[in-house]
């Protein structure tokens, strides 16, 4: 099988040399992981997780490092420099990721953060970085299901919500009244598909859905008594802004979970408070 640049591969040592260990990189050949990414006590047929990449001087190597943003990925990348052709943006890798000005959809600045979707081009033969994300996201989000889980990349804040990128591939939105967490530009978080609307777009809720969520909040109730020393002195009069500081769910969400905890026998309740059982 052929190994794939700008994605993080899983690949056989062929063998040993005194700068390092090649790779068998299928089709690509040998591929050099340099000695000073070498793990201690590698030997020929261990199987390396190696990241692959083009150097400065345009040859293969692999690193056992993992980039910020993998080829089909978006991340959220600071601008180290920016010179006569394009920014120059840190990766996590020993290579920084390059950004051409005609992929910049405004002028990066330096020491600046941006989302940047990261693809190989084909016709310089190299990973590149775009912040043009509009053409690397989809308008019709077919594979997605409600109540499906998903990844988050959060993009900018309005006047009603989050507008985000799920699985690096379509658009979502998160509505304040949803978020009971404090979230910021370029964050990455988990989220659920509530509602796939007639003209693609994707609305998204942070906690699950329905009874798996009740299960799920349940249980982060019950950690966060026993934090406090195994008792709270919260009740249905505490206010809603108390139970979202401390729990992160709102009012209506904490009531039914600790209902269910009660008719569990797993917790008590009095005007005091609740605690553990």
């Amino acid at each position: 099988m052929t190994a794939q640049i700008g994605e993080v591969n899983t690949l056989r040592v062929v063998k040993t040399v005194d700068f390092g260990v090649y790779l068998d990189g299928g089709d690509l050949g040998e591929i050099l992981l340099p000695g000073k990414q070498v793990p201690e006590g590698c030997e020929p047929d261990d199987m390396l997780e190696v990241f692959l990449y083009h150097d400065t001087e345009n040859r293969l190597i692999a690193t056992i490092q993992h980039p910020l943003a993998e080829v089909g990925e978006i991340g959220f990348l600071k601008v180290l420099a920016v010179n006569d052709v394009g920014a120059f943006l840190e990766w996590g890798i020993p290579k920084n990721l390059f950004v051409p000005f005609a992929q910049q959809q405004e002028p990066m600045k330096q020491d600046c953060s941006y989302l940047v979707a990261v693809y190989f081009d084909e016709a310089s033969q190299r990973i590149t970085g775009s912040t043009k994300l509009a053409k690397f996201i989809s308008k019709d989000p077919v594979s997605l299901e409600i109540g499906q889980q998903v990844d988050l990349i959060v993009v900018n804040r309005t006047d009603i919500g989050f507008k985000t990128i799920i699985n690096n591939k379509f658009w979502g939105f998160l509505y304040h009244s949803d978020i009971f967490q404090p979230i910021s530009r370029g964050q990455k978080i988990q989220g659920y598909v509530r509602t796939i609307r007639d003209d693609g777009k994707v609305d998204l809720v942070l906690q699950k859905p329905g009874y798996e969520k009740i299960k799920d909040v349940a249980e982060q109730i019950l950690d966060v008594i026993k934090a406090h020393g195994g008792s709270l002195p919260i009740s249905d009069k505490s206010s809603a802004e108390e139970i979202k500081t401390l729990f992160g769910i709102s009012k209506k969400t904490y009531k039914k979970a600790v209902g269910a905890l009660f008719k569990a026998r797993r917790i008590t309740m009095d005007e005091n408070g609740i605690g553990i059982k």
